[in-house]
């Protein structure tokens, strides 16, 4: 059974409270719930933090031994050269998620240090998304 697991950086606790006509109105909960459901052969695990560190520590924690980590940084991502070199010292690969089109957002949303070392990038299909990436380390 693959393992796999979803990592959600700063903010992304509040979806389906925060900003719906962006993030929509459903809670992260509930749609990974949904995608337990959808994957039963799959063990998929979820992990929120608001905090670079703690994120860090995670990735590092579980980047040698998961089949795959699915990863939305937040706001991480345009200022993170740490995650980012954390990505490239793990060996399980990462599938970057953003629920929003980051490249039709403001300008400063446009650069992703996570892309450059992420295996694929999927950005603008809401929650989707992460099923997409689901399916994409399921095909590596």
């Amino acid at each position: 059974m693959k393992k796999i697991i979803i990592i959600n950086g700063p903010n992304l606790n509040l979806l389906g409270k925060r900003e719906k006509d962006i993030y929509g109105d459903q809670s992260f909960e509930d749609f990974f719930h949904a995608l337990q459901i959808k994957y039963p052969q799959v063990n998929l695990s979820y992990f929120q933090s608001n905090h670079e560190g703690v994120l860090i520590d995670k990735l590092q924690e579980l980047g040698f031994s998961f089949d795959g980590i699915i990863l939305n940084a937040g706001g991480y991502t345009h200022t993170s050269i740490a995650i980012m070199d954390c990505i490239k010292a793990i060996s399980t690969p990462v599938v970057e998620v953003h629920i929003s089109n980051i490249y039709e957002r403001e300008s400063f949303r446009h650069n992703s240090y996570v892309e450059l070392v992420a295996v694929k990038t999927i950005v603008g299909k809401g929650l989707k998304g992460y099923d997409d990436a689901i399916k994409t380390i399921l095909d590596l």
